[in-house]
């Protein structure tokens, strides 16, 4: 069949929820668990739900829930430290090696780079359709956060005019593509071919930008054809030792930002320390901006080891690494000895002062063993969230729109208001709209692909999505109304933003919010 149908509401006949888990008693719970399909976890390196209802006892569930919401903040800080400190910095030396414009790198490549930890989740959710929820309620969840509380936060800190027709285009597109989405699930079906045009609109909205942008620096550059050029190069730092080089590299703490940085700031970073160490050791970063790229002989050779090895061992959450080659051969073991022989010539073949010229292919591998480790723990980061909603008897979709939407959106809602704050308004509201576009088109896209793909390479075999009736819908209707109300409401302010639409916005989705919770809760129902 050509169609897929995209609601699951009702199990399969004979399927057994893993929810029903909290109507046994506790001696029953973990033959439950062991013996439901549904219960079974196949994402993630730890079974949280085995965990929780046959490895702890019953009278420590409060104790367990505790240590898995902390897990989850852990977790979530760790998706933010290996977004911006390695997956978009490698993104951005990749763009700039095929001499992308900054246009064209931002909403593609840098527009990946951001909103990295929604997509990989989404992906993640969508991979089982008993939490296909989770990415429905975070794209939607984050959509509503970002365009009300975010947003909002920017007009209170720094009152300020957009730029009318690029906020109008990203305004327009995202309506679009949720009111696409809308009708995917009010229909309850879709076709490969929908899912293919789905995520061509977002190519569709690249061209729009680039066009604009053309258009734009045409104007500005017929208005002002004087371009001054200054440019500042240091010098090559001096020799210094192998040692040297390793100690400074994996350093992670700069002493002059260490000293004008709050309390607050430097706890996180003492607490955030152990696990960047650890990621330099894995990731290659390359840096077009600085003299040398970035190159570090000693701990670049020591990549070309621990960064395959890393990849081997993480994905699909550490499927391959107890794979045979013919039954015999470890594949970890040939992935190390390959590395081993590749980081010698390397390493007898370059100096210590001077990037080779293959050094962007750095870049290509940090992005690579970057996307798998963040690939990795947003399943991890699902299957906690999958185990809270069975623990707590609360829906995949509650979960996405407020844990999962939240996690994965406060490091933009800090960095935008802090952009915000530093004079750039208008690029701090660019990035909310410009950045949720691109998760909701490739959450929802690629996820449904690869779903269909899991299943059936021939992409025939139609996907199931268990999603939670109303609450769905309320958070698709919250979502179109927040849009088109600033559809209309920015326009007839003469594009200003200020504290009244800044408060109403906060209103807005504290409204929301309750109405969702409200409903999960069964105090408001459909008839």
């Amino acid at each position: 069949s050509s169609l897929i149908p995209l609601t699951g509401l009702n199990p399969s006949p004979g399927q057994i929820l893993c929810g029903l888990v909290m109507n046994l008693s506790a001696a029953d719970r973990c033959a439950f668990v062991k013996n439901t399909p549904d219960c079974n976890m196949e994402d993630g390196f730890i079974n949280y739900l085995h965990a929780a209802f046959c490895l702890l006892p019953p009278n420590l569930t409060p104790l367990t829930i505790t240590l898995c919401i902390v897990w989850l903040l852990f977790l979530f800080v760790v998706l933010g430290l290996m977004a911006s400190k390695f997956f978009c910095p490698n993104l951005s030396a990749i763009s700039t090696s095929l001499h992308l414009t900054h246009n064209v790198a931002g909403v593609t490549f840098l527009a990946l780079g951001n909103g990295a930890p929604d997509i990989f989740s989404a992906i993640a959710a969508f991979s089982h359709p008993h939490t296909a929820g989770l990415a429905i309620g975070a794209l939607f969840g984050a959509g509503i956060f970002v365009t009300t509380v975010v947003a909002g936060s920017v007009a209170l800190v720094k009152p300020f005019a957009v730029a009318s027709r690029p906020f109008l285009r990203d305004v327009s597109f995202y309506m679009v593509a949720v009111f696409w989405t809308f009708l995917m699930l009010y229909r309850g079906r879709t076709s490969l071919g929908e899912i293919v045009g789905y995520l061509c609109l977002y190519v569709l909205y690249v061209i729009t930008v680039i066009i604009s942008a053309y258009v734009y620096n045409r104007q500005k550059h017929l208005m002002n054809s004087s371009v001054q050029d200054s440019e500042y190069r240091p010098l090559l730092p001096n020799s210094v030792s192998t040692s040297q080089i390793v100690l400074s590299a994996l350093n992670p703490v700069d002493n002059m930002k260490w000293r004008r940085k709050s309390s607050a700031w430097k706890v996180l970073k003492v607490l955030k320390i152990p696990v960047e160490v650890l990621l330099l050791l894995c990731i290659p970063v390359v840096d077009p901006d600085k003299e040398d790229k970035n190159w570090k002989r000693p701990l670049n050779c020591l990549h070309l080891i621990t960064s395959p090895l890393v990849c081997v061992l993480a994905l699909q959450s550490g499927v391959y690494g107890d794979y045979m080659i013919q039954g015999q051969f470890p594949l970890w073991l040939l992935t190390l000895l390959l590395g081993l022989f590749l980081s010698a010539i390397v390493f007898c073949t370059t100096t210590n002062e001077y990037p080779p010229k293959y050094h962007p292919l750095f870049a290509l591998l940090g992005f690579v063993v970057s996307a798998v480790l963040i690939s990795a723990t947003a399943s991890e980061v699902v299957s906690v969230l999958h185990m809270l909603g069975v623990v707590l008897s609360l829906s995949n979709t509650v979960l996405g729109l407020t844990l999962l939407a939240w996690g994965n959106s406060i490091g933009d809602c800090f960095s935008d208001v802090t952009i915000a704050r530093q004079g750039y308004p208008r690029m701090a509201i660019s990035a909310c709209f410009g950045g949720i576009i691109f998760n909701m088109l490739f959450g929802v896209g690629l996820g449904c692909l690869v779903q269909i793909s899991e299943h059936d390479l021939l992409f025939l075999s139609p996907p199931q999505f268990e999603l939670e009736g109303l609450l769905t819908w309320v958070l698709v209707g919250s979502l179109a109304l927040s849009l088109v109300l600033t559809f209309i409401t920015v326009p007839l302010s003469q594009f200003k933003l200020g504290c009244p639409y800044g408060i109403f916005l906060l209103i807005f989705y504290a409204t929301f919010l309750l109405i969702a919770l409200l409903t999960e809760f069964g105090k408001i129902h459909s008839l």
